[in-house]
């Protein structure tokens, strides 16, 4: 290309960067190019929240102006600002690589608990102008007060730093682009499978005319093809509700293999309990057609749920429950007995990591009053167990999250990092050691049995709609005596609960994630 292209951005610190990004990239192939700084209405007007703008695209339509305009060859926008459909005569040319999706809880430190989910004190206020943040947000945690925040990424942080909010919500996306010291507070990195992010949040997108075929050709050594596949399932779910980009509404797709997974997050509004769903599919178009049948008015629900353990009525699963009056019926089949009460302080003085794989592992464990060396780190399975271990003033230094239901796969990054060290595994009398089969023949290995489970005798049937098995002494004490009743859908809570009905031939699904955000993603995710 001959020309030199005049790149059209917003003013921002963090749009300049974004342009100045393509504008390298470019270079790179041998086309030079200029930045044009346009201010957009979203730029202009402080004082409104941004739901109360009129109309869609309003960090973004001043720029697709000057492009249809001719006043400059293309414009580089953060994906999630533009509308899920172009003005005519103009198109996404390229898209980026992605940013870590993942959201920034940044939190002023006299305000942290870390007893408390996400780390935040008991009404705390929390700034943000994303309904979608709000929503899921006050799902976790209901006690939260939240204030609108507007402004460029350098002047929410002063608003924060001039303790006008007690924590800030940011995209970890545009902070990790422009390199924002944040060291001053405490930081909660809230991984997309838990806060969905907006659809395309991360990625870049340049809008170029659509009538300019060799600055499109030009452009293509720049597109990132895998991720325009998985934004697209995020952005026809957008499309399909006719959300804008504020709407309470938040999609994440990813490739797993040869699957695509996707997660959603909808709500009516911010103060609306939000729906969640997760599915997974080898076709991503086909992806977004699912997720959009989840939410349809005349989707079936089932009217009752058993699950194999006692229900708090305030809990995530509860009150997702409770909005479509979904009947639980929560009653524990099998008794957990300890089975020491004394820990060996010179073995915990010399332990590197503690993994814990269940929640009643911790709780047997710390109920033993351990002294843990200040060197010690301590990994958990999944955000389940993340939260009950803040019941004992302790943060995780690992979390499987990030790779749900695939056992194999946390054990595997586990041992990436505990190996050739100590490791302390407390756990029940009979387990699966499939984090312990993953580490290596130079790690040294402690197995500590800490509780041991007894089935209950004469177990009575359910009749609900979803069994839900927490764990594979559950399964055996209820089909000690009853059956599966035709139509009963089951649901199982990791991979060894699941290995029992493997035994029986009954088909099961596992949720994403063992915690009662990726369990309520579950119920809502069966197919009738």
């Amino acid at each position: 290309m001959n020309r030199k292209l005049i790149i059209g951005t917003r003013g921002s610190v963090l749009a300049m960067w974004q342009a100045n990004f393509v504008k390298d990239r470019l270079q790179e192939i041998g086309i030079e190019a200029e930045l044009k700084v346009i201010k957009t209405q979203g730029d202009i007007i402080q004082h409104l929240r941004l739901d109360k703008l009129e109309g869609k695209g309003f960090f973004t339509k001043e720029l697709e102006e000057e492009l249809l305009n001719g006043t400059i060859d293309l414009a580089v926008h953060s994906h999630k600002d533009l509308p899920t459909i172009n003005p005519p005569g103009l198109i996404i040319a390229a898209v980026s690589e992605r940013e870590d999706p993942s959201e920034l809880l940044i939190i002023h430190k006299d305000c942290v608990d870390i007893k408390k989910r996400l780390s935040l004190k008991h009404n705390a206020t929390v700034g943000t102008s994303s309904n979608r943040r709000k929503a899921q947000i006050s799902a976790l945690r209901p006690d939260l007060e939240f204030d609108d925040l507007r402004g460029n990424l350098q002047t929410r942080m002063q608003k924060l730093r001039d303790e006008q909010y007690d924590a800030i919500v940011l995209a970890k996306a545009g902070i990790s682009r422009i390199e924002m010291d944040i060291t001053d507070f405490h930081v909660e990195e809230i991984p997309p499978v838990e806060i969905i992010p907006a659809p395309a949040q991360g990625v870049l997108a340049i809008q170029i005319r659509e009538v300019d075929k060799e600055l499109f050709t030009a452009l293509q050594p720049l597109n990132n093809n895998e991720v325009a596949k998985t934004i697209a399932v995020e952005r026809l779910v957008l499309n399909k509700f006719d959300a804008g980009c504020h709407a309470p509404l938040g999609c994440y797709c990813r490739k797993s293999g040869d699957e695509y997974e996707a997660w959603a997050s909808i709500a009516d509004t911010s103060e609306d309990f939000p729906d969640r769903v997760y599915l997974r599919d080898t076709d991503p178009t086909r992806l977004a057609e699912r997720i959009f049948s989840k939410y349809a008015k005349d989707r079936k629900l089932p009217q009752s749920v058993f699950i194999s353990r006692e229900v708090d009525e305030n809990s995530y699963f509860a009150r997702a429950m409770a909005k479509h009056n979904i009947t639980i019926e929560g009653r524990s089949l099998i008794k957990i007995f300890p089975i020491i009460n004394k820990l060996d302080p010179f073995i915990l003085k010399h332990v590197d990591w503690i993994i814990f794989s269940s929640k009643n592992g911790i709780e047997h464990f710390f109920n033993l009053e351990p002294r843990l060396s200040k060197k010690t780190k301590i990994g958990v399975i999944g955000r389940g167990s993340e939260e009950i271990l803040r019941k004992y003033d302790r943060v995780a230094d690992f979390s499987g999250d990030s790779e749900g239901i695939n056992m194999d796969e946390i054990a595997k990054k586990f041992a990436e990092l505990a190996n050739g060290g100590t490791v302390l595994i407390p756990r029940a009398k009979e387990s699966l050691e499939t984090i312990q089969k993953a580490l290596s023949p130079e790690t040294k290995i402690i197995n500590i049995p800490v509780y041991e489970t007894v089935l209950e005798e004469d177990v009575d049937p359910s009749n609900a709609e979803v069994l839900v098995f927490t764990s594979p002494s559950n399964v055996e004490a209820y089909f000690a005596d009853n059956l599966l009743e035709p139509g009963q859908k089951v649901i199982c809570i990791g991979r060894s609960t699941g290995a029992k009905f493997d035994e029986m031939n009954v088909p099961y699904t596992l949720p994403y994630s063992p915690d009662e955000i990726g369990l309520s993603e579950a119920v809502f995710g069966l197919e009738y």
